[in-house]
């Protein structure tokens, strides 16, 4: 058994969760006079589109990573691995969403790449970044 405490699967939530609250907040600072599902959103770090949605949803899956990461490490696993599924599918609306009037997120390139590279961590450690030590 893991010694919960030190869980790959808890750091990488915990991590992952304030990475995701901080960009949704900071996401605030450059939709203040967009629409909330603008399909055209403010730049943030100068390269990532976002829009109030996209705001909001960062921070719920933010505050979700979290959550699980301090609450133990099943939790941890578990929820590094479906967060990381939506993510992965959120990349993958985006990659039709983007120039279309469905683009509820304000969805850029960047930030589809972003997102897939997200969901492979989580994903990953999910699945197996604590298996040799359970």
């Amino acid at each position: 058994m893991i010694a919960a405490r030190f869980s790959r699967n808890r750091i990488v939530g915990i991590a992952a969760g304030a990475a995701y609250i901080a960009v949704g907040a900071l996401g605030f600072l450059v939709t203040t006079d967009i629409p909330f599902t603008s399909t055209e959103g403010g730049i943030l770090f100068t390269l990532l589109e976002v829009n109030s949605l996209q705001n909001v949803v960062h921070i719920l899956l933010g505050l979700v990573l979290l959550a699980a990461g301090i609450a133990g490490h099943r939790f941890a696993v578990a929820t590094n691995t479906v967060v990381g599924v939506v993510t992965f599918a959120l990349g993958f609306y985006g990659l039709f969403a983007i120039d279309a009037a469905t683009n509820y997120l304000a969805l850029n390139t960047w930030g589809n790449a972003l997102h897939f590279g997200s969901a492979a961590v989580l994903v990953a450690v999910g699945l197996g970044a604590d298996r040799a030590e359970e």
